[in-house]
C-alpha cells in the first residue's frame, strides 16, 4: 500500500480530520477505475473553522525570521526528495499521467521549493524614500498579505498547488487549500504531509477535502483571504472575478488556453515535428498550456502534416504507470466523453482526418485533423485530449495573426531558423509566453508565468508572485515638528 492512501482526510490546524459530512468520495486510477483510496469529505462549517484557524496561525506566521521560514521550506523539499518512488506512482496513479509527467510535475514542485527558499529575505526590509517635508523619514515596508484561498485543478495538482502554497508559506502568509477531489493525494495530502514533517506551525497550511456542493463559493465569498489563488477553466475564472471584484480581493488566475505552434517558412520541419509531438501529447493533451493549434506555412505544409502523422501513429498508448507508455487515459468519463463529442463534430464538419484513433478502454489515442479554418469549432475549441489540428497560412505574417485570432493568451511558440526574426514574431503574439523553436508547455519558477486576455490574471514566478502575495506599506517618521498651514 502506498504511504499516502490513508492520508485520507482533511488537514486542518495541524491535524488528519475527518469530514463532519459524514459523505465520502472514491479516488481511482483513471486508466482501470479501480479505487486508489476513499476520502471523508469536509463540511462548509469546517471550511469556515480552517479559514479563522489560518487567520489566527497568519499572525503568528508573519512574526516568523527568513531562517525559520527557510528552514520549513527546505525540510519540506527533502521530503519531496526522500519520498520521490512513492511520490511518482501516486501522481501517475491519481492522475492518469504516465511516469515521464509524473517526474516531470515532481521536479516542478521541487524546484518551486528551492526558488521559495530564495525569497525568504524579502520580508521585513525597510527601504528609505527621501521626503519633501522636513524632517521626515519614508519607511517602506514588504509586508505578508494574509490568507490565501488556494484551488488547484486535476491535470498536474502536485505542481500547480506548489505553485500557490510554497511562495504563500515562504512570504509569511496562511493558505487555506481545496485540491480537486479527483487528484486529492496528489494535489493536497503529499504538499499538507511534507509540511507537517517540515515542522510547519499548525494551521498555516489548511488542506479541505469538499465537494463543491456541500460548501459552494465558500473558499471565494468567505471574508478573510485577501487572495484568490485558481488554476482552471475561464469560465469559473471570469466567476472567480466578479466575487473577487465585490469583495476587494486579489486574484492569481490561471485560466484556459488555445496554444498556437506557429511553423514560419524558415523552420527546421524534423525539428518542429519533435517539438510538437511532446507539446501536444504529454499528458494526453490535459494541460492548460499544451498545444492546441498547429499553424503551418505552407511550403512547410505537407511535408509537416506527413512526418507529424507518421510520429503520432508510433506512440506507444496503455497503463500510464507502464514507463514505456507516452499516451495513458484521461482523468475521467465526462472528459473521454467530451473529446469524442468534439471529434465526431469535426468529422460532420468535413474536416479532414489524418490519423484517426480510437477509445480503447479509458484510454483515446491521437487523433490528427489537417485542413481545419482558424474560425472552426475545433481551432476553437480548447481541447485537453490528444486530439491535433494543423492548419495552413499562406505568408508567416498570417500565421501569425491566425495565432492570435483566439480570445486566449496563454502559452505560444514560433519555429524558424532565423532566431532574430522569431523573437520578434514572439513579441507580436498576444500571449503572456512565447517560446523561439520549442513547444508551449514549458514552466519555471524564476520567470513571469501567466496568460493574456482571457488566459488569466497575475504572475507566478519569482520575483512577480513576491509582489502579488504581499503587501507594501509606507511609513513615516517625523523627527522634528512640522508647522501646519492652519
Amino acid at each position: 500500500m502506498n504511504q499516502f492512501q490513508n492520508a485520507n482526510k482533511s488537514f486542518i490546524n495541524g491535524a488528519w480530520t475527518e469530514g463532519e459530512t459524514g459523505k465520502t468520495i472514491d479516488t481511482v486510477n483513471p486508466f482501470d477505475r479501480s479505487v486508489i483510496t476513499t476520502l471523508s469529505l469536509a463540511s462548509a462549517k469546517q471550511l469556515e473553522d480552517a479559514f479563522d484557524i489560518a487567520a489566527k496561525s497568519q499572525k503568528e506566521w508573519a512574526k516568523s525570521s527568513a531562517e525559520d521560514r527557510k528552514a520549513v521550506l527546505t525540510k519540506a523539499k527533502d521530503y519531496l526528495q526522500l519520498n520521490r518512488e512513492d511520490i511518482i506512482l501516486t501522481i501517475s496513479r491519481e492522475t492518469g499521467g504516465t511516469i515521464i509527467k509524473a517526474n516531470i510535475e515532481l521536479d516542478a514542485a521541487i524546484a518551486i521549493l528551492t526558488e521559495a527558499i530564495t525569497y525568504t529575505g524579502e520580508l521585513g526590509g525597510i527601504r528609505e524614500v527621501p521626503s519633501e517635508i522636513e524632517g521626515k523619514i519614508n519607511h517602506i515596508y514588504r509586508l505578508p498579505l494574509g490568507v490565501i484561498s488556494s484551488i488547484s485543478p486535476f491535470n498536474f495538482p502536485l505542481n500547480l498547488s506548489m505553485r500557490t502554497i510554497a511562495p504563500a508559506i515562504a512570504l509569511g502568509n496562511s493558505v487555506v487549500h481545496k485540491p480537486d477531489v479527483q487528484t486529492a493525494l496528489s494535489g493536497g495530502s503529499i504538499i499538507a504531509t511534507a509540511f507537517e514533517y517540515a515542522g510547519l506551525p499548525d494551521g498555516v497550511l489548511n488542506v479541505i477535502f469538499a465537494d463543491i456542493e456541500e460548501i459552494k463559493d465558500g473558499m471565494l465569498t468567505h471574508p478573510i483571504p485577501r487572495l484568490i489563488s485558481f488554476t482552471g477553466s475561464t469560465a469559473v475564472g471570469r466567476h472567480i472575478g466578479e466575487i473577487a471584484g465585490r469583495g476587494f480581493k486579489r486574484m492569481a488566475l490561471e485560466l484556459g488556453g488555445n496554444n498556437p505552434f506557429v511553423v514560419l517558412s524558415d523552420a527546421d520541419t524534423d525539428r518542429a515535428v519533435d517539438a510538437a509531438i511532446f507539446g501536444k501529447f504529454i499528458h494526453q493533451g490535459q494541460i492548460c498550456m499544451i498545444i492546441n493549434r498547429i499553424i503551418v506555412h505552407q511550403d512547410l505544409y505537407e511535408g509537416f502534416v506527413r512526418k507529424f502523422a507518421e510520429r503520432v501513429k508510433q506512440l506507444p498508448y496503455g497503463d500510464q504507470t507502464d514507463p514505456k507508455t507516452v499516451i495513458g487515459p484521461l482523468v475521467n468519463e465526462r472528459q473521454l466523453e467530451k473529446a469524442l463529442d468534439v471529434i465526431e463534430q469535426a468529422k460532420q464538419d468535413g474536416i479532414e482526418l489524418i490519423v484517426e484513433g480510437k477509445r480503447v478502454g479509458n484510454v483515446l489515442t491521437p487523433f490528427v485533423f489537417a485542413g481545419a479554418d482558424n474560425d472552426s469549432k475545433l481551432a476553437q475549441t480548447e481541447l485537453f485530449a490528444p486530439i491535433a489540428v494543423v492548419m495552413k497560412a499562406s505568408t508567416d505574417q498570417e500565421a501569425i495573426d491566425m495565432a492570435n485570432d483566439t480570445e486566449y493568451g496563454l502559452s505560444s511558440a514560433v519555429f524558424t531558423s532565423d532566431l532574430e526574426k522569431g523573437e520578434q514574431f514572439a513579441l507580436q503574439i498576444d500571449s503572456g509566453m512565447t517560446h523561439v523553436n520549442d513547444q508551449s508547455v514549458n514552466d519555471s519558477p524564476n520567470i513571469a508565468f501567466g496568460g493574456n486576455k482571457a488566459s488569466g490574471v497575475g504572475r507566478f514566478g519569482n520575483p512577480w508572485v513576491v509582489e502579488e502575495f504581499t503587501v507594501t506599506k509606507w511609513v513615516s517618521i517625523q523627527k522634528q515638528y512640522r508647522s501646519y498651514p492652519f
